[in-house]
């Protein structure tokens, strides 16, 4: 089973790296762009057919290891 954990900084914590690629847009003429949020994504292929049981496994790998939880937040998908 092939799942993807998107990590994404809290709303309460300034991201200057989306506020970059926000001002580069502007700068290159695209208009319309009120704010970017930026973050990451990991995809990890696991043993097993079944999201809801690998569900507790994959938040313990997040919350112990791949985000840090004071300022980021994340979501998990199953992928095709």
């Amino acid at each position: 089973m092939k799942v993807r954990i998107k990590i994404v900084l809290k709303d309460s914590v300034l991201d200057p790296q989306g506020q970059a690629i926000q001002m580069s847009l502007k700068n290159q003429g695209f208009s319309g762009v009120n704010s970017v949020r930026q973050g990451k994504i990991i995809d990890i292929d696991l043993e097993g057919n079944s999201l809801e049981k690998s569900r507790k496994q994959i938040e313990h790998m997040c919350e112990s290891l791949l985000i840090n939880p004071q300022i980021e937040t994340f979501t998990i998908q199953e992928k095709d």
